[in-house]
């Protein structure tokens, strides 16, 4: 038996030594699917099958290199390389290049982003005179996504009532005229979006039938990671290359699809067994990552979904600590407890930063996670925020280095024509811009003919148009010769894009230039790593790919040690030792806009399920009583998640029996005080409760046990003697120096230059303050 199949339990190596045939593994939580995948590619190749045979897909080029890696460990490098491994899109990026012309693109389309997507459909909005504020262009960009996914092109959706229909009761009747005229710019700019890849590569497949037989017999053994994610055009493409010898293999777990919002079709894994003949099913349920008490709570909650696949997870691991569920008045005495619990734990455990993890349902809820965090100086860092690759001045350099590649790419020419600027103004642009849709050509095109045509340009318009276009041509020459770091350090400094920032000596323009400068440093980084592969060249086109391919996720930012704040869709695929799941509110999670369907809730039940089991070691959940929204302070009612969790494994903080209901109106009305003395006595009959006020033996053991909430609260600040020179702590404010008392009694103030919040004006009968010094 080969080594490395030693390092696999029964369960996992069965599905490994299965060499043909259909099978689905279905693999929860922490069971080391990814170990699976790996070791039956290699199992493969080491029973005889060609590398270039099989193929590989998984959802996150992190996934993707970890396998890559881990198997070229076992079988070798160079055979490594010879895989088809990668993204969905990657792949069929890949694909398309090679066949890109039976679709009439070239073979070096570009691949637009969102942004670009949203402004080439912003430009329509406002080219056909619609309304933007009926028609917001991010919107008609997600609706248009959608139909994408979904494989209703633009004839499919001119041949579809209904949805013609739906969108004119939306007041939007114009969309498949928008959805057209983008997929007419897209082809006409050599431009493929995200959603093309996976809508033309079905194209390809389904329309040349040789192509389909091609990569048929040549992906003869398919694997897929993470199936549950699958939206509908991935499934078909996958059923289609699968379809002659059927030796698929897909691994997920229903219980982590988390992804509808975006397409992702939990049919495609609950269905599988009837999609393809004598499915074998396996099962991974031993649990590798978290205590005892994480993995019963996690199963506790999925039980209550009542659709789903069949399956125990388990754990051989230590019990560890209960999870902790913590209410708080507000979010900002949320985020203080988070940070202080963090800070405790870090310096009582000898753990680092990063072995932290802070989730949320919604971005919003990280402002008073930082607020607080910034207070302790706590490093962190947001994940999901403003991508490298989405700052201005790198859209700018990538605008200038598409452009050389694909001068069809009208996105990148319209950001980069006039900056830095070069007297080529909106007014000319607009006549270029009629002038190609009059002639059916691209704008580069129209400059590049410009003596030829009868535009209103004046000389000097056209001698700058001209100086453009030949600096771009000069810059294409050198990137057919030149590496990718070559090229980019060249058109930075020729295009005086450096020279411009440089003008601006405020900190953001610094800024600027160090991330351009990093940016430079990434491609001389991404041309060596090149070097390593066989077919490879480090050319700028293969950069340029790599980027469009990337998110923020995959990439390895070389943060230093920093606690991790995130939504919970972007932790999937994560562990941390301690994990704080915060904002378990009804309405924020679950999403009161995900509440409207068993499906929708179900897909929330999930999320939380993801979210607790990131956690190895410590879980906890904290909620508050009150919440702002919309600049309001609104009442709270906890998630009936935290009620589901079974109660046998969690410690509640505050007693769930400490409530008082606070009246609505006032008790006067009911008159005075009722004479006690005049109510007829009776003594309690055996067996009844004792009385509400007295706690009985079993409450008080349980009372025992429970930690207090939060420190209690320091006294009003007028009962302590302050004077000026005193040091002084403040639970929002950090560390003070008293500066100045004034006033008496009532109105006493202390004026106190704080550490965090600055100098302060404190009035004494309100503040609570602790007398440190």
């Amino acid at each position: 038996m080969e080594a490395y199949l030693a390092e696999l339990n029964d369960a996992q190596r069965a599905p490994v030594l299965q060499k043909d045939g259909a099978m689905i593994v279905i693999a929860g939580a922490g069971s080391g699917k990814t170990r699976v995948l790996t070791y039956r590619i290699a199992y493969l190749m080491s029973q005889g099958v060609d590398p270039f045979n099989i193929l590989s897909l998984t959802f996150t080029n992190k996934a993707a290199r970890e396998m890559k890696t881990r198997i070229a460990k076992i079988v070798g490098n160079s055979e490594a390389k010879n895989l088809w491994m990668g993204t969905f899109h990657s792949i069929f990026a890949k694909i398309l290049r090679f066949e890109a012309d039976k679709l009439g693109y070239p073979s070096n389309f570009t691949i637009y982003d969102t942004q670009d997507s949203q402004s080439v459909i912003r430009a329509i909005i406002k080219d056909m005179r619609l309304d933007k504020d009926v028609y917001k262009y991010k919107q008609v960009y997600s609706r248009i996504s959608s139909y994408k996914n979904s494989l209703i092109t633009v004839k499919a959706y001119f041949q579809n009532p209904e949805l013609k229909e739906a969108d004119a009761m939306s007041k939007k009747p114009r969309l498949g005229e928008i959805y057209q005229e983008y997929v007419e710019r897209c082809f006409k700019a050599g431009a493929m979006d995200f959603d093309d890849l996976l809508l033309k590569t079905n194209e390809l497949l389904n329309r040349f039938p040789e192509v389909l037989q091609k990569y048929q017999n040549r992906f003869r053994y398919i694997l897929v990671d993470e199936y549950q994610d699958t939206n509908h055009s991935q499934y078909l493409i996958v059923k289609a290359l699968s379809d002659k010898f059927q030796n698929i293999c897909v691994v997920g777990d229903d219980a982590q699809s988390i992804y509808a919002f975006r397409g992702a079709n939990i049919n495609n894994i609950l269905n599988f067994q009837k999609d393809y003949e004598n499915v074998q099913m396996y099962r991974l349920e031993q649990n590798y990552r978290s205590t005892k008490n994480i993995v019963n709570a996690a199963n506790s909650i999925i039980e209550k979904n009542k659709t789903k696949l069949e399956k125990v997870v388990w754990t051989a691991n230590d019990e560890g600590p209960k999870i902790v569920v913590n209410r708080l008045l507000t979010d900002g005495e949320e985020g203080r407890f988070v940070a202080g619990s963090i800070f405790e734990n870090r310096m009582q455990n000898q753990m680092s930063n990063g072995d932290f993890a802070i989730l949320y349902r919604t971005n919003a809820q990280s402002r008073a996670m930082e607020d607080a965090l910034r207070k302790k100086e706590i490093p962190y860092r947001i994940y999901g925020g403003l991508s490298f690759y989405q700052r201005k001045e790198i859209k700018d350099v990538l605008s200038y280095l598409r452009l050389l590649i694909n001068p069809k790419d009208e996105e990148a020419l319209k950001r980069v024509i006039n900056y830095p600027a070069r007297g080529i103004g909106q007014t000319t642009m607009d006549k270029l811009s009629i002038a190609g849709n009059q002639y059916g050509k691209t704008i580069f095109e129209i400059i590049e003919n410009i003596d030829h045509l009868d535009l209103k340009i004046n000389k000097s318009t056209r001698t700058k148009l001209d100086n453009f276009v030949n600096m771009i041509k000069s810059f294409t020459i050198l990137a057919e010769n030149a590496d990718a770091f070559t090229v980019a350090d060249t058109v930075t400094k020729k295009t005086g894009l450096v020279q411009e920032l440089k003008k601006d000596g405020t900190p953001e323009g610094i800024a600027r230039i160090e991330n351009i400068e990093e940016l430079l440093n990434g491609i001389k980084d991404f041309v060596e790593g090149q070097k390593e592969l066989a077919d490879a060249d480090g050319s700028l086109a293969e950069f340029l790919e790599d980027v469009a391919l990337a998110t923020d996720m995959d990439k390895d930012t070389g943060d230093d040690d920093r606690v991790a704040l995130m939504t919970i869709h972007l932790a999937k695929g994560l562990e941390f030792p301690y994990v704080y799941i915060v904002g378990l509110e009804e309405d924020l999670f679950p999403s009161g806009m995900s509440m409207n369907t068993r499906s929708e809730l179900e897909e929330e039940r999930r999320l939380f399920y993801v979210a607790l089991t990131r956690a190895e070691k410590q879980a906890y959940l904290t909620y508050t009583q009150s919440r702002y929204r919309w600049g309001k302070l609104v009442d709270a009612e906890p998630s009936r998640f935290i009620e589901e969790v079974d109660e046998q494994y969690v410690n509640y903080m505050i007693p769930q029996d400490d409530y008082k209901y606070k009246p609505l109106i006032d008790t006067d009305i009911f008159g005075d005080e009722v004479d006690k003395s005049k109510l007829r006595q009776t003594k309690p009959k055996k067996g009844t409760p004792p009385p509400a006020h007295k706690p009985s033996e079993s409450q008080l053991r349980k009372l025992r046990k429970l930690k207090p909430a939060s420190p209690e609260p320091e006294k009003a600040s007028n009962s302590i003697k302050l004077e000026a020179g005193n040091v002084v702590e403040h639970m929002r404010f950090g560390k003070g120096k008293v500066l100045a008392i004034d006033g008496v009694g009532q109105d006493k103030k202390a004026e106190i230059d704080f550490e965090n919040g600055g100098i302060k004006k404190l009035l004494l009968r309100f503040a609570k303050l602790k007398l440190i010094s």
